[in-house]
């Protein structure tokens, strides 16, 4: 089978198609045949080593752990092992892998059948690779020290990316007020998918206009911390969701509790939490009409390495998706 391979950190160039060997499944996992993956930050950030953070999690010098990227995956189960129970040959399922190897850039791979969930047939594979942990980041970012509610004021800066534009919808069908703040291209997007305002970025900051949130999502991370505290409402909450800095980062992970423990504002980090639970209120959502996957941007397997460096000059609006064909057309 074909697959995209990295043996070292570097930019999108040192990603190679390789043919390799078939994957064969452990005995509670499925063999899939990958139809869609999608790029998210963590792979970016993977392929780089940047932060360094992921080198000590994945290889100091070079990638160890993990040599193919890409965790959102949809495909076609082809074969289980012997203790699969919920998922049989010829079903179309997606997920989030970021749990086990990863691998979704390729032909084939293996995979839990824990993490994964059927792909409802409205739901085309690219939709589907598009969802799971932007999806779930959004939604999760919203429920975020309780359920957000109707009438609340959202603002979600970042919103034109993966993660934003999940959580303009989702925000929206649980009623909120939305403020989606992103660069100029990025406008009419949001408006499209419900932002009740929207905030140039490169013309005002929000933190400086005197509004106030009752909730505020961060996907990019670029401003300190009191910046944003500033911009609550008195029980206001503030979740960082995506990393642009560092240095922001570690801010928000060690003065975030403080603040929280010491007045009505909450301020904290959200950790990636692959669930299934959420995953299903996704696919509720999707057939409802609630909320769709927006992509960008759709490149053949073949040109894996021309996505990545359009994924790396973040100019994308929503998601990008990589196909993969198979020569049977199965």
């Amino acid at each position: 089978m074909k697959a995209i391979l990295f043996e070292k950190y570097g930019p999108p160039e040192v990603l190679e198609l390789r043919e390799i060997e078939k994957p064969i499944p452990k005995d509670d996992e499925v063999l899939i045949k990958v139809r869609a993956a999608s790029i998210n930050s963590w792979d970016w950030e993977l392929l780089r080593g940047k932060p360094f953070v992921n080198r000590l999690l994945f290889g100091l010098l070079k990638p160890k752990k993990i040599n193919i990227l890409g965790c959102d995956i949809a495909g076609r189960v082809e074969s289980v092992g012997s203790n699969v129970k919920q998922l049989q040959p010829g079903d179309d399922v997606f997920g989030d892998i970021s749990q086990g190897s990863w691998g979704g850039f390729a032909e084939y791979l293996c995979a839990r059948e824990n993490v994964l969930v059927i792909k409802p047939p409205s739901m085309t594979f690219e939709e589907a690779a598009a969802l799971p942990q932007a999806g779930l980041l959004a939604l999760q970012a919203l429920r975020y020290k309780g359920e957000i509610r109707k009438g609340q004021k959202v603002l979600i800066n970042g919103a034109g990316g993966g993660s934003g534009t999940f959580a303009v919808q989702i925000a929206k069908y649980f009623g909120a007020e939305v403020t989606g703040v992103d660069s100029t291209e990025k406008l009419d997007l949001l408006r499209s998918i419900g932002a009740d305002r929207v905030i140039d970025y490169t013309q005002e900051d929000f933190t400086e206009n005197g509004q106030r949130y009752d909730l505020i999502l961060d996907v990019v991370t670029y401003r300190s911390i009191f910046d944003y505290k500033r911009s609550l409402s008195p029980k206001g909450i503030y979740v960082m969701l995506g990393g642009g800095s560092w240095a922001r980062i570690f801010q928000t992970l060690f003065l975030g509790p403080l603040i929280s423990m010491t007045g009505s504002k909450k301020m904290g980090i959200l950790m990636h939490k692959p669930n299934i639970k959420d995953l299903n209120f996704m696919i509720e959502l999707f057939e409802a009409g609630k909320v769709k996957s927006i992509i960008d941007k759709r490149y053949p397997f073949s040109e894996t390495v021309e996505a990545f460096r359009y994924f790396g000059e973040g100019h994308f609006k929503g998601k990008v998706v990589i196909t993969v064909e198979h020569n049977d057309k199965t």
